[in-house]
């Protein structure tokens, strides 16, 4: 009897231990955050990736306020990386990666094309896979203390571009995407809706500014009227029209720069972006979702394979 007692009382502990390491793993605030956000294998690797450290994003200037203080805040705060970065022109972006002015980890462009000129060996082979995961549509900016907004509001906004005295600003379209469609929009509506003066004013240089600074421009009151992408422009709560008429959008890529110096740091900040977190914010900030990302090229690394879709 005493021994029969001693192991009735072994076999308990044994499974009061058992009992309280599963009660303990299920409620861990790191599992039970991962599970509560979805149940995906994204989330998970969102979830589990972490260290310490900088990497460093190279990514399009539409995204500044989305970086710096949305995403870029959440994944230090989640993963204990720090984000470092620089933000410009895509195209303008893609030169300096090929002329070594920046070293980055990480590429996020505006335009798909872009990436094609940093691909193949005579391309410096920087990039060799990349992962489309949104788009946003270009629209119309106004500062609402504008003494045009009430025309900008009622009237078709080709037309109000074009009265005397109005400041409109968009981007370069030899370094950045955004300029590109910002020219094509005031070209076609110029042609189609024979306003003229539409097109002088998409040759206009005097309206050309870095990417970077166009939002602070137009909130400042410099200007009175931008073109911006629709989450862009919602990310900083700037008032919008949409360019009637005109179907024009930016579709934003990720890769992982080849000879990343930090390259955990790089993986793990394309699984968190592309993660249920990252995800959300895109989605609340307006960005029409490539649910799952679309995968171009090869040599993804395999952390992220099941994030993206061939």
């Amino acid at each position: 009897m005493p021994r029969k007692a001693a192991a009735v009382t072994v076999l308990c502990a044994a499974l009061f231990a058992a009992g309280c390491s599963s009660s303990g793993s299920s409620s861990s605030p790191g599992t039970a955050s991962s599970s509560s956000a979805t149940t995906s294998t994204s989330a998970s690797a969102s979830a589990s990736a972490t260290g310490s450290g900088p990497v460093n994003v190279l990514y399009a200037g539409s995204l500044v306020n989305l970086m710096q203080k949305q995403v870029g805040p959440a994944f230090q705060q989640a993963t204990g990386y720090s984000v470092t970065g620089f933000s410009a022109g895509s195209k303008d972006l893609a030169t300096e990666i090929k002329g070594k002015v920046h070293q980055g980890d990480v590429f996020i462009s505006a335009s798909p094309k872009v990436n094609a000129s940093l691909k193949g060996a005579s391309n410096g082979n920087w990039v060799s896979w990349y992962g489309t995961f949104a788009t946003s549509a270009l629209v119309l900016g106004y500062n609402a203390n504008s003494k045009f907004a009430s025309d900008i509001k009622s009237k078709p906004w080709y037309q109000v571009l074009t009265e005397p005295g109005i400041r409109v600003g968009f981007t370069d379209p030899a370094t950045d995407p955004k300029g590109v469609l910002a020219v094509q929009a005031m070209t076609s509506a110029a042609s189609k809706m024979h306003v003229p003066a539409l097109k002088t004013l998409a040759t206009d240089k005097a309206d050309i500014f870095p990417e970077e600074t166009l939002v602070g421009r137009l909130q400042a009151g410099q200007l009175d009227v931008g073109f911006f992408y629709t989450a862009e422009a919602a990310a900083a709560n700037i008032p919008t029209v949409p360019l009637t008429g005109e179907d024009l959008k930016a579709t934003y890529t990720i890769t992982i720069l080849n000879k990343a110096p930090h390259e955990a740091a790089a993986e793990a900040f394309v699984s968190y972006l592309l993660g249920s977190s990252g995800q959300a914010v895109l989605k609340q900030d307006g960005f029409a979702l490539v649910t799952p990302p679309k995968v171009t090229g090869t040599g993804v690394p395999s952390s992220l394979q099941s994030m993206l879709s061939p």
